[in-house]
């Protein structure tokens, strides 16, 4: 089952789109160069980039922001720390070296990549800072003169000192921080006659900081690593929840315990089995029953839903019994009719997906006596015209597949109305191959799109909108939650994370892909410790109106971030031209139009957006956008 259920009250079906709310870019956005120049640019190494660490890097924020929201750091090109400050009054930025890191020897590590310079708030005393060569930096922060050293430590792998990011730190008690890195593992290089490219994986690191041994040292030591975990991809976001202390991975494959048992063998079906004949056994005697077609096959358009079901053909009509109410359907077939090989529908009081107008729905039925079934059809006006229905009923798949009832079987789509027929052809089959035994795989409902729908769908460019994740679950000793399901982890799709740095007392949420709009889900905090159903439950609390078919067009967005009304798309701004700022603001159901607004960030002066983050000011977000030779600060509104 999701771990993101939809409210369908937030929902808004008579959204039509968003207005353009002008705004004056003198007022709002202000450009300040940047004294040390920032950079996306790493040193060479001999190993190539997989496509993931590359998407790594594209999405890498080089600006992190303090716990309490009031000043921002970040690594310039020659390796120097640089604490950002906003003078409240009038949100001018103040620029200060508060620590300079050792030039890393790029020949030590000539056969590993290095990562980009990254830093981190452990809290509002002590920032972390890593130089992408495998060390880290504990300082102790000062509000007037430099940072001062607290220790170095270096992160060895199989006696190799290993370059990696800092995901996030925390402090969890007054002494120890625990603080997730990642980074990339390489498989064994493959043999060169199979023109394979070496396996990369990327491990997860949680590794703990003892606070009350910081100490000013120039030697390094080897970081003390709690647990150890490795997927596919680099986590797009790592946070702790104290109320349930357990960390929370979001990435696009779970993050699995390399000390766990080995998953059971996967057993196969009887139907996936090819058997062996033994001596003197007839296999032609063995029937394996063929896989059932669906109770029903249906199709849409932006104002009906049609549904068909298959009935025998000797099926009189004055046995078919059909009622339509705004929200459900009782459908039933007199007991008079024959037994059938297939069970006849029987519904009563089925709660639609979403309303229908019962006044102007109406049913037929198509008897083809020349076929052994017939076809009954509910032609459905839809009450929220626009809203495109994902199931024909509510419950449609909520539960778990051993107690799925069969009215209550997930159906897909069939796309193309001229073959809803094909529902009776599959009944056919299907009844003839329970007594032939022949086979009666394959019996698809639909071939593609209709001839009127060719060319309205582009589904490459709606596949890309957002990134595909599953969240993982990890206590901190390293085990994984007993109410966390480990490796049934459901997917989803991204559309956008919480603001870095908005307030920190705000509740966590995520923006997430639901047909063309996106949900906004709460992570409920557990509000007793002892309470033993610690289960993360996400609320969706608003929803931002056909947000999945706006991004859909914007192909330069690198970050995408969201606060309680807004949600901010910024483009990186590439060859120079410079970027825009794409603003949406959330619209209540009711409301058919929201606000969107568009602010210019790059000049074409600054480069190419590096860091985004916010500082909370006198209760309000202001933004900042690092580039690489400014800083761009826009007030929201």
């Amino acid at each position: 089952m999701s771990t993101f259920t939809v409210n369908r009250k937030l929902l808004n079906p008579k959204f039509e789109g968003y207005k353009f709310d002008f705004v004056d870019q003198d007022q709002v956005v202000s450009r300040y160069p940047l004294q040390h120049s920032a950079t996306q640019a790493t040193s060479s190494t001999q190993t190539w980039l997989s496509f993931h660490e590359v998407q790594s890097r594209i999405t890498h924020n080089h600006l992190a922001v303090a716990n309490e929201g009031t000043s921002a750091v970040y690594v310039d090109e020659d390796y120097n720390v640089i604490l950002v400050n906003i003078a409240p009054e009038y949100l001018l930025p103040s620029f200060r070296v508060v620590y300079e890191l050792p030039r890393p020897v790029s020949s030590s590590v000539a056969q590993t990549h290095p990562e980009y310079p990254c830093a981190s708030y452990l809290s509002s005393e002590f920032l972390l800072v890593s130089d992408g060569f495998g060390f880290m930096y504990l300082l102790r922060t000062n509000n007037l003169g430099p940072f001062e050293l607290a220790g170095i430590y270096q992160l060895v792998v199989d006696e190799i000192v290993q370059p990696f990011i800092i995901n996030s730190a925390d402090q969890i008690s007054p002494d120890h921080g625990v603080v997730i890195l990642s980074s990339s593992h390489r498989g064994p290089k493959p043999d060169a006659s199979t023109k394979k490219s070496t396996p990369v994986d990327f491990d997860i690191w949680a590794t703990r900081v003892d606070l009350s041994q910081a100490e000013p040292s120039l030697v390094a030591r080897t970081i003390h690593v709690a647990w150890n975990r490795r997927g596919e991809q680099v986590p797009m976001l790592s946070k702790y929840d104290a109320s349930r202390k357990a960390f929370m991975l979001i990435g696009g494959t779970p993050y699995l315990d390399l000390k766990a048992a080995v998953l059971p063998v996967y057993e196969p079906s009887l139907d996936e089995i090819a058997p062996i004949p033994r001596a003197g056994e007839n296999l032609d005697a063995m029937q394996v029953d063929p896989a059932r077609p669906p109770p029903y096959s249906w199709t849409q358009t932006s104002d009906s839903v049609t549904v068909a079901f298959p009935l025998p053909s000797s099926t009189a009509k004055t046995t078919i019994s059909v009622n339509f109410t705004t929200t459900s359907l009782t459908l039933s077939v007199s007991d008079l009719v024959p037994a059938a090989v297939v069970p006849l529908p029987s519904y009563s009081s089925k709660a639609f997906w979403d309303g229908i107008s019962p006044s102007s729905s109406y049913w037929t039925w198509d008897k083809e006596a020349e076929h052994s079934f017939g076809i009954l059809t509910l032609h459905l006006d839809k009450q929220h015209e626009g809203t495109k229905w994902m199931q024909v009923f509510a419950s449609a798949g909520k539960s778990a597949a051993a107690v799925l009832s069969p009215e209550d079987v997930e159906v897909p789509e069939t796309l193309d109305p001229s073959e809803l027929w094909l529902i009776r052809e599959s009944l056919e089959k299907y009844t003839a191959a329970l007594l032939t035994g022949e086979d009666a795989s394959g019996l698809g409902l639909g071939r593609g799109v209709p001839s009127l729908g060719e060319g309205e769908m582009d589904e490459e460019v709606d596949s890309s909108v957002g990134r595909t994740a599953v969240i993982t679950w990890i206590n901190l000793d390293g085990s994984s939650p007993s109410w966390s399901n480990p490796g049934r982890e459901y997917p989803f799709t991204l559309l956008s994370t919480l603001l870095p740095g908005h307030r920190r007392d705000a509740s966590f949420s995520l923006v997430l892909k639901e047909g063309l709009d996106g949900p906004a889900y709460v992570l409920q905090p557990v509000s007793d410790a002892t309470d033993s159903d610690t289960v993360a439950r996400w609320t969706h609390t608003s929803t931002f109106p056909a947000l999945g078919f706006v991004l859909a067009s914007k192909q330069d967005v690198r970050f995408t971030h969201h606060n309680e009304n807004l949600v901010f798309a910024l483009e990186s701004g590439l060859r120079n031209r410079g970027g825009n700022m794409y603003v949406y603001r959330r619209a209540k159901p009711s409301e058919a139009w929201a606000k969107q607004s568009v602010m210019k960030i790059g000049d074409g002066a600054g480069g190419a957006l590096l860091g985004v983050g916010a500082l909370c000011i006198e209760g309000r977000d202001i933004i900042l956008a690092l580039t690489e030779k400014q800083l761009v600060i826009v007030k929201t509104w």
